[in-house]
């Protein structure tokens, strides 16, 4: 039987501020991101905060919209919430989803013309994710059945049944592509531990509202598949492309990948109520937890990338600040270190300190090694959406508790 996780210890105003910046970041795309003209949302506002209303717009950053907002319908019961998570349900519903061949696009115009129609399975996987979340706010069996069906093709035409696993992408009438890539930024492999993990996660967001033997069963694969392919049992380190036949192809390291996967994989096993696989996901979290320190520099912030040489990338992208955060709290729950509490504290306060925009609001997209800004990425777009940022928000205010006096029990 899984024990109840404590609470994490924190400063009342730590707590308080992860509350209202949960709000202050809802608040900033329900002003500015609702496209009033042709509907659904923008598609992206610059590192400037200028808005481009003709820029197309991704399925990533719409699935994200729909997620954020129902969650914060769920969570908080604000009608103005649920209308804006209608209405990025509707859009999708409308724009996104091919009615003939299934699952969704990937690009559209800003008018809602499609202009990338290939499937890209990281894609479905959030539209699932994102539609499982919108059902536990509205119950209408209408978007339990579209989630539904999206499984049921990922299950016939990604999953892998010789090697396991899932293939990465395809063409729209589900077959085969060359440029397998999520972005210019990726390597062209067959599978990926980024889409796997966002696989792992959708599906568990979906046996939430529908515990199917068969989901629960993939959920299990999934999760065998990190511990035993993705995750280096010594390093913690995950790599992050492969072959179809699961060789690796990679070997750097991406240290917000690494803490996300960590939490993700928890989270997972003790909703299948797995002791023993949840045991196993609870040891490879320390392993994680403690690796990501490496990648923790010395002013709090979580550097991007490293590898088997040293560091490849010092840029400090809003994201994993956010997934270090949680990663680190979860870790602190699980294991009781208290290294834990204290990373997940300081990269807090230095994302609060120099990723918040102050000025217009939201986060700054990427920072440079020093803390200042780098404006060569957007606000918000295809890539910068609310989710990570209003995640993390929720699970450290939901998974800490305010600390005593000493600073270390907490208040009763």
């Amino acid at each position: 039987m899984m024990k109840q996780l404590p609470k994490m210890p924190v400063p009342g105003l730590v707590k308080n501020a992860w509350q209202e910046e949960l709000h202050a970041v809802i608040a900033w795309w329900e002003s500015t991101m609702v496209d009033y003209e042709n509907g659904g949302f923008y598609g992206r506002v610059d590192a400037y905060n200028r808005l481009h209303p003709q820029s197309d717009k991704g399925i990533i950053l719409n699935t994200r919209i729909l997620w954020s907002f129902s969650l914060m319908t769920r969570m908080y019961g604000r009608s103005s919430y649920q209308s804006l998570a209608e209405r990025a349900y509707e859009y999708l519903f409308t724009h996104f989803r091919d009615k003939d061949l299934g699952g969704v696009y990937w690009m559209l115009e800003a008018k809602g013309r499609v202009v990338a129609d290939r499937k890209q399975v990281y894609a479905q996987a959030f539209t699932i994710y994102s539609l499982a979340e919108f059902y536990r706010v509205t119950f209408d069996r209408r978007v339990l059945a579209w989630a539904t069906e999206i499984f049921d093709l990922l299950e016939h035409h990604s999953r892998d049944p010789r090697h396991g696993g899932y293939h990465e992408a395809f063409s729209r009438d589900w077959g085969p592509v060359s440029d397998l890539r999520l972005s210019n930024k990726d390597r062209n492999e067959a599978k990926t531990m980024n889409t796997h993990l966002h696989i792992l996660e959708a599906y568990t967001n979906l046996y939430r509202v529908s515990p199917d033997s068969l989901l629960g069963e993939r959920i299990r694969e999934l999760l065998q598949i990190f511990l035993e392919k993705f995750i280096h049992p010594e390093t913690g380190h995950l790599t992050l492309f492969f072959t179809e036949s699961w060789e690796p192809r990679s070997d750097e390291i991406s240290y917000g990948h690494n803490i996300e996967t960590s939490w993700l994989m928890c989270e997972a096993a003790e909703l299948l109520k797995d002791s023993d696989l949840y045991q196993r996901c609870i040891e490879v979290t320390k392993t994680i937890g403690l690796s990501t320190l490496a990648g923790q520099d010395q002013d709090g912030g979580i550097l991007n990338e490293g590898g088997p040489i040293g560091l490849i990338n010092t840029d400090k992208d809003w994201w994993p600040q956010f997934e270090a955060m949680v990663g680190w709290i979860n870790a602190w729950q699980v294991t009781g270190d208290p290294r834990f509490r204290e990373a997940a504290l300081s990269v807090w306060e230095f994302t609060r300190t120099h990723h918040k925009d102050y000025e217009y609001g939201e986060w700054h997209w990427c920072l440079n090694r020093d803390g200042t800004p780098n404006y060569k990425e957007d606000k918000a777009g295809p890539w910068k959406t609310p989710y990570h940022t209003i995640r993390a928000l929720h699970e450290a205010s939901s998974r800490s508790t305010v600390a005593g006096p000493s600073g270390g029990q907490p208040v009763d």
